[in-house]
């Protein structure tokens, strides 16, 4: 019996039990698409992550306060402390202090309630000067952003992110109307173009929702006493992504000897970079992927395990024709095949079917749930063979237990 011949047998034989065959299938479809869509959920949530980090700015350098002790010894976190302030970030912009450092941006925020007209809404207010716009890799889709004038004379002016915007104005055109903060009327001189929400945002939870405005107008109407000279963060770009490692060492010196301290064990600030969000983020995704991944193997391991259940029953109902098939001169090897083939057709159906129904709910799924889904077309192939290959793991058992049978006692069988 020739391969062409083997394979046509085997496929009858396959055909000839449609119910048992199509549940067998079944197990292999379901484990198939499971590991898919997981896969592509880890893969779709690394991309997201790193789209969202990257659009915070480019080679940026993240510099916070410490934590604070209070008198009854309840420790806050990182930031609750004022510890940075402008003449940090003053010193910071040196080129003879730190040439590796590009633009420096020094920023305080707190949540304010903005006044429009009759609409009211809550947000995150930013003070800062014009360098924020190109350390935050910004544009914008009207107007202008603050400039050092309106830092020096303290202008009541402000910027609005896009979210912000609409839920104040709406369809209207925000420019040179009024809001209100803090009781002080303030002129919308800009919009910024919208990036999307970024749960890795330091500032706000979304870029889009927030207000700009100068940092001396920000300190003397949203702060008061010590904390007027304070920073909540200094934003450093590097001169390039080469020179990142080198600006992080530079930036830790200065603040170091600033702040008079020669233990970097004892800073009283953190520098973090994207790099480092970024690491952590995408290692926390890919270990849910693999979790996930894993919880979905299991599928596959129930459809392989239910491809030996029924090849095994295939044998013993088979019998008889194994004997007879031996008796006419078919050897073992023949008739190893045939199985194999048999448990090879289950396992590339379920692989194929598997693998459309994966790429379908990857279509479909994201328009219910939040989250991205990215499928390759390697992983999609991928799948299938390893289909392939559970069905042709799992049929060895059978295949070879009907190779062994001897003809005369296969004959006997009733």
């Amino acid at each position: 019996m020739n391969v062409i011949e083997t394979f046509r047998t085997g496929t009858e034989a396959v055909v000839a039990h449609r119910l048992r065959s199509a549940l067998t299938v079944l197990g292999i479809m379901i484990g198939i698409t499971a590991v898919i869509l997981t896969v592509g959920l880890g893969e779709g949530a690394q991309q997201q992550v790193s789209s969202q980090i990257t659009a915070l700015g480019s080679n940026l350098l993240t510099v916070t306060p410490g934590s604070t002790t209070s008198s009854t010894g309840i420790r806050g976190g990182f930031g609750s402390a004022s510890t940075l302030t402008v003449a940090d970030a003053t010193a910071l912009n040196s080129k003879v202090v730190a040439p590796d450092i590009g633009t420096v941006a020094p920023v305080i925020s707190t949540n304010a309630s903005l006044v429009a007209g009759t609409t009211n809404w809550t947000t995150t207010v930013v003070g800062t000067d014009p360098s924020w716009l190109t350390v935050r890799g910004r544009s914008l889709t009207e107007g202008r952003f603050i400039v050092s004038h309106d830092v020096t004379s303290k202008a009541n002016v402000v910027v609005l992110g896009a979210t912000t915007a609409q839920q104040l104005f709406g369809a209207r055109d925000p420019i040179a109307q009024t809001v209100n903060i803090a009781g002080q009327p303030m002129s919308v001189i800009g919009v910024l173009n919208t990036v999307g929400s970024s749960s890795g945002s330091s500032t706000t939870s979304d870029p889009d929702d927030q207000a700009i405005v100068p940092l001396t107008t920000a300190s003397s109407l949203l702060f008061s006493g010590a904390s007027r000279n304070s920073v909540s963060q200094i934003l450093i770009q590097a001169t390039s992504a080469g020179t990142l490692s080198a600006a992080y060492q530079e930036a830790d010196a200065e603040l170091l000897s600033l702040h008079g301290i020669t233990n970097s064990a004892a800073a009283d600030f953190t520098i973090t970079s994207e790099a480092q969000v970024l690491s952590t983020a995408t290692s926390v995704d890919k270990t849910l992927t693999v979790l996930l991944g894993g919880v979905a193997g299991i599928s596959l391991l129930v459809g392989g395990i239910g491809v030996m259940n029924i090849m095994l029953v295939s044998v013993t109902e088979r019998i008889r024709e194994i004997g007879l098939r031996k008796a006419l001169g078919a050897t073992p090897r023949v008739i190893r095949r045939q199985f194999l083939v048999e448990a090879s057709v289950l396992g590339t159906v379920g692989g194929v079917l598997g693998a459309i129904l994966g790429l379908i709910g990857a279509e479909v799924l994201p328009h219910f749930i939040t989250d991205p889904i990215t499928i390759s077309p390697v992983a999609a192939a991928g799948a299938i063979v390893v289909a392939i290959g559970i069905g042709i793991a799992f049929g060895v058992y059978p295949a070879g237990r009907a190779a062994r049978l001897a003809p005369i006692d296969a004959l006997r069988s009733e």
